[in-house]
């Protein structure tokens, strides 16, 4: 099964060297040998030819909010509802969570209640996981036909369902402690309170849930369904 990487970012140098470029971080979280990887560059405007270029999709994450003016949003979004209307299964990544909400009428916002970084806990169908974080835009109006399976504190649209079609998701399971300290090395400082990275570096030795999750994107992909 091919996988097309659809990429609307780019991870600062100091994430590749620890952790590798986007197609080697989602290779590893889906954890599939049956599943082969074409990335493209959508932030820089290079985009797949349509939804058959490949028989899955997912989006990854980004420094851009879904709702300002950048070339590649608006054929971005208009991807995202052919790809939905080929019945090919979609995953999003943070960023690309919140631009499939958005693409298919929901709404993405800047939260007021500030950044989420780092280890957060989350209920997944009444299963508590650990997974990191790193966004302040959030999913605030589901799009029609999204069922909310996943929300924490911070978030309460933190997973997102769309059967048979889509399965989405804010944090973010392929970041592990090595991606979360080179992000607060060289990421965080004057735009994380500096509160919220001490939390966040006290965090980076606990365990988490992010084989359990891409095993579930994983299966999704395979079957398009939750469970």
């Amino acid at each position: 099964m091919k996988i097309g990487i659809l990429q609307a970012g780019h991870a600062p140098p100091a994430m590749i060297e620890a952790r590798g470029d986007y197609t080697q971080m989602y290779s590893e979280m889906l954890d599939q040998d049956t599943f082969t990887y074409q990335t493209w560059s959508v932030v820089d405007m290079e985009f797949p030819a349509g939804p058959e270029d490949a028989d899955g999709w997912l989006i990854s994450g980004s420094k851009h909010g879904a709702y300002e003016d950048h070339p590649f949003i608006p054929p971005l979004e208009q991807l995202i509802r052919d790809i939905s209307a080929s019945n090919r299964p979609l995953v999003g990544v943070c960023f690309g969570h919140q631009i499939i909400a958005q693409a298919l009428g929901g709404t993405v916002e800047k939260f007021d209640g500030g950044w989420s970084v780092g280890q957060q806990n989350y209920d997944i169908n009444g299963e508590n996981m650990q997974l990191n974080a790193w966004h302040q835009d959030q999913v605030t109006t589901l799009p029609e036909g999204a069922k909310r399976v996943g929300s924490s504190d911070f978030c309460e649209n933190a997973m997102l369902y769309y059967e048979g079609k889509a399965l989405t998701i804010q944090p973010h399971p392929e970041f592990d402690a090595r991606s979360i300290d080179a992000l607060l090395t060289t990421k965080a400082k004057g735009i994380v309170p500096e509160d919220l990275q001490s939390v966040a570096r006290d965090r980076l030795a606990l365990p988490d849930h992010n084989a359990i999750m891409g095993a579930r994107l994983a299966h999704f992909f395979k079957t398009k369904s939750l469970t």
